[in-house]
């Protein structure tokens, strides 16, 4: 669909296309970060994140 000359110099169509342009990019940049892995910080001890017992389907395993 063509739009007329007189339309795309108006003050509402240079709204509407700041108002694409910046919702396109907030999406790639959305998009972006959930294709890039995830960064977990090590800690330095494991503490309470361990467990005390295994959960394998392996009972001798290591904990």
């Amino acid at each position: 669909m063509l739009l007329p000359q007189e339309w795309l110099q108006t003050e509402w169509f240079s709204v509407l296309a700041t108002f694409v342009a910046i919702n396109t990019l907030i999406y790639v940049i959305l998009g972006v970060i959930k294709i890039i892995p995830k960064f977990r910080l090590r800690r330095a001890y494991r503490g309470a994140s361990r467990r005390s017992e295994t959960r394998s389907i392996h009972p001798d395993a290591p904990v």
